[in-house]
C-alpha cells in the first residue's frame, strides 16, 4: 500500500458547488476508484486549498490512474469538478492536482 497526498486550489466562488458535488458523489465514480485499488480517500478544505489523501493498494499506479482517467464516468465527473479547481503554479508538468511529498508517517 502506498499513501498519496495531493493539493489543488479551489476557486472561492465555487466552494459551495464543490461541496455539493462531494456530498453526493456519484456511485459510479466511487466504484471506478475502488476497482482501481484506491481506498481510504478523503478531501479536506482550508483557505481555498484542497488536500486529498488516499491509499493505493494495487501494483501499477500509473496504469490504474490511466484507466480511471479514461473512463467516461470519470470524464463526466471531471467536467463538473474541474471548473471549481485552480491548479497550483508549482505543480509538475502534466499534473492537475499537485502530488505532495510525505515527510512523516506513524501508525
Amino acid at each position: 500500500m502506498t499513501r498519496y497526498g495531493m493539493t489543488i486550489g479551489l476557486k472561492p466562488d465555487k466552494i459551495q458547488r464543490y461541496k455539493e458535488l462531494h456530498a453526493a458523489v456519484w456511485p459510479e465514480v466511487l466504484a471506478i476508484l475502488q476497482q482501481h485499488h484506491v481506498k481510504n480517500y478523503s478531501i479536506y478544505l482550508k483557505d481555498h486549498v484542497l488536500f486529498s489523501y488516499f491509499e493505493y493498494h494495487g501494483q501499477d499506479f500509473a496504469a490504474d490512474m490511466e484507466s480511471v482517467a479514461a473512463a467516461e464516468i470519470t470524464q463526466q465527473w471531471w467536467r463538473e469538478t474541474e471548473p471549481c479547481q485552480q491548479p497550483l503554479a508549482t505543480r509538475k508538468p502534466g499534473e492537475w492536482w499537485a502530488q505532495m511529498e510525505e515527510v512523516f508517517h506513524v501508525d
